[in-house]
């Protein structure tokens, strides 16, 4: 890795950090300079617009999401259950590290457009990559007929995501991960499914403790 790629995902970082606990993206490439202690110019090199920044950050959060799904596929052999505490742990870090819930403001179109070619190809890849494993998950699950589960639960996972946020919800509540996962069973369209119960979610919140 480059010491301008080093740099870039320094700044990313700092950038990460900075949001935590912000309902809005209302970070500027000038607000890094303090932050970073790296020079306004360096910073405007890196993102030549605000656009590039929320891209870049959105691209971080993606990629991350990915390695999860990457050590999920590994952990859970069922597809279900694999998909059912993946997307609890997406809510868990958000929850628990304050985390800013990029879908607030990504994808989104207007922004992509202004992004320059750098950062919209690498969001691009990166998104697939993670919409990929998505639909592949859900294949492995069973594809039922009618609508399009994808996009249902896709929608539901990022107003869940941001709601839950908004309401300052818990992020060692066992009831509200039984219900989301209830809610995306359902929205599956596999209602004689099971989702782990609060014992099983009281076990996989206890073993996320130091």
């Amino acid at each position: 890795m480059s010491s301008w790629e080093e740099r870039g995902n320094y700044l990313i970082e700092v950038s990460q950090r900075c949001l935590k606990g912000r309902k809005t993206f209302d970070l500027c490439r000038s607000h890094l300079v303090q932050a970073s202690q790296i020079s306004k110019g360096t910073i405007y090199n890196h993102f030549t617009s605000e656009a590039d920044l929320i891209v870049a950050v959105a691209s971080a959060d993606y990629r991350h999401w990915v390695t999860q799904a990457e050590q999920d596929t590994l952990q859970y052999s069922d597809p279900y259950l694999r998909f059912i505490f993946h997307h609890c742990q997406r809510l868990f870090s958000i929850l628990s590290e304050q985390s800013f819930v990029i879908a607030r403001v990504i994808p989104n179109e207007s922004i992509l457009i202004q992004a320059s070619d750098y950062y919209r190809e690498r969001f691009d890849r990166v998104l697939n990559q993670y919409e990929q494993w998505n639909a592949q998950t859900l294949t492995e699950i069973g594809e039922v007929d009618g609508f399009n589960r994808g996009e249902l639960l896709c929608d539901y996972l990022r107003g869940a995501m941001i709601n839950s946020d908004d309401a300052q919800k818990q992020y060692d509540n066992a009831e509200m991960y039984y219900q989301f996962s209830y809610a995306m069973t359902q929205l599956m369209g596999h209602s004689q499914k099971r989702p782990p119960n609060i014992k099983m979610f009281l076990q996989w919140l206890a073993d996320k403790e130091p």
